[in-house]
């Protein structure tokens, strides 16, 4: 890993957007500050289009694409993404969940149609009550209303799960043929086969018309955890805020460059590096 001192300069500069997680990364244990929105604009001014992609609720990219200057979230560790589009607009995806807001709506992209989104996920709702039903220390976590393809069991947001009993609750539901995802705070149950780097890819291609192999070398991301370990393999340009040098034992691809700064803060050293390379890009 490398100073942001050491980011090439053509690197920055051939870039078509900017791809982020959320937690710890741009959020600071939740929360949004003043220098991390501000970091937002900073990087579209500069021309880039920017995506989040989190293993929070689809609830949540609702409210970012209402509220955020960014052009897409993908959300549930890459199995649905939220978009704005103009009212009229009926490109994209099969299934469109759509709320209007003025003259743009949001709008999910689901491979699913609503129906068997359901049946899916309320199979997952019977499997995680029974698992918190015989480890007492685990519980549903309080995002749950608002997901629509995953469910999440609380394993140290608010509460404190021993990590042998993380185990054997991910190993039980292996065997029922549930796949986890474990972030720091969430176990997540899905039975979709999309991660991040999938989730991420598939909506470059979908919505942005990109060619899944060049979209590797156009798109930068930026994460802080072992969460974001499949997104750190699949792109060219990658990034972490300081506090990933704690997570690095889960990384077999770590960032190339990291901040000196964590979470909210290293992400705006990240984006002001950026922007500065952009900036001072000679004219064609």
């Amino acid at each position: 890993m490398k100073p942001l001192s050491l980011v090439p300069p053509d690197a920055a500069r051939a870039l078509a957007g900017v791809i982020f997680d959320l937690d710890d990364t741009v959020l600071d244990h939740g929360a949004l500050t003043e220098a991390a929105y501000a970091a937002l604009f900073r990087l579209r001014e500069t021309g880039l289009a920017l995506i989040a992609c989190t293993g929070r609720p689809a609830g949540w990219g609702e409210v970012l694409q209402r509220q955020w200057p960014i052009d897409a979230t993908i959300v549930e560790n890459g199995a649905v993404a939220l978009v704005r589009e103009q009212e009229g607009d009926v490109s994209g995806h099969r299934e469109r969940h759509a709320q209007r807001a003025g003259a743009s709506r949001v709008v999910t992209l689901d491979d699913l149609d609503r129906e068997a989104r359901r049946a899916r996920r309320a199979e997952l709702v019977g499997l995680a009550n029974d698992i918190v039903r015989r480890f007492p220390a685990a519980a549903l976590a309080d995002d749950n209303d608002q997901r629509v393809t995953d469910v999440t069991i609380d394993i140290g947001e608010h509460r404190h799960v021993p990590p042998e009993d993380v185990q054997k609750m991910r190993a039980e539901l292996r065997e029922r043929g549930v796949r986890t995802l474990l972030s720091s705070v969430h176990l997540h149950l899905t039975r979709d086969p999309s991660d991040k780097a999938t989730g991420i890819v598939r909506l470059l291609a979908a919505r942005f018309g990109e060619d899944p192999t060049r979209a590797r070398h156009r798109y930068a991301f930026v994460g802080d955890s072992g969460n974001d370990g499949v997104a750190f393999a699949a792109f060219v340009l990658t990034f972490g805020v300081a506090n990933v040098r704690a997570h690095l034992g889960k990384l077999s691809v770590p960032p190339q460059f990291v901040a000196s700064l964590p979470m909210g803060r290293g992400f705006g050293e990240i984006a002001q590096k950026i922007a500065e390379l952009r900036k001072n890009a000679p004219e064609p």
